[in-house]
């Protein structure tokens, strides 16, 4: 007889709970859209740090002129 994979199961288990969240969150996005009292947090929904920011992975403080190669000197 086969032995069960449990991690198979695990993970199928996970992507389901993960993909339902996602739907439930878009219901509540979509719900939400018409009368939000907070604008800045539907901007920044769903997104990361750096988009909120303003910034670019090779600039991610948002600053357009700080030079993505140029270091911090360690004291």
């Amino acid at each position: 007889m086969a032995k069960p994979n449990y991690a198979f199961e695990k993970r199928q288990r996970d992507l389901a709970k993960k993909q339902k969240k996602e739907e439930k969150r878009l219901k509540k996005a979509a719900g939400t859209a018409g009368g939000s009292s907070d604008p800045v947090a539907d901007d920044t929904a769903g997104s990361t740090p750096e988009d909120a920011a303003g910034g670019t992975p090779d600039d991610p403080a948002g600053h357009p002129s700080a030079d993505a190669s140029e270091s911090p000197k360690a004291p």
